[in-house]
């Protein structure tokens, strides 16, 4: 199962997430929900970083299945069109596969 944490400030913005685990809905390499949450998650990852230059901090484990994300200061207003885009994306797949292979999770930090 992937396990996804949207985590949000006191104030409501976005403060970060952490994806982990893999989704074993089929064999490796053929996993379409896990590939599915790792592309979602590593393009918005990519977009924040290369696009938009956004300061954060970004954590992976390729072997664990984790990829954590943190923002170092207030995102930006496209940094937070992507994050709800991302939570767009991951709840479309999680409202379509259900509650076996992904857990969806917001938090307040």
């Amino acid at each position: 199962m992937t396990k996804i944490i949207i985590k949000k400030a006191k104030d409501g913005e976005m403060a970060g997430f952490v994806c982990e685990g893999h989704a074993a809905f089929g064999q490796r390499g053929a996993d379409i929900v896990c590939a599915a949450l790792s592309v979602l998650t590593i393009n918005t990852v990519n977009s924040l970083d290369i696009l938009l230059k956004e300061p954060m901090e970004v954590m992976t484990d390729d072997e664990a299945g984790i990829i954590s994300l943190k923002f170092l200061q207030k995102p930006s207003g496209q940094a937070r069109l992507l994050m709800e885009s991302y939570c767009l994306g991951i709840s479309e797949v999680f409202n379509h596969y259900g509650k076996k292979y992904v857990q969806l999770e917001f938090e307040d930090v």
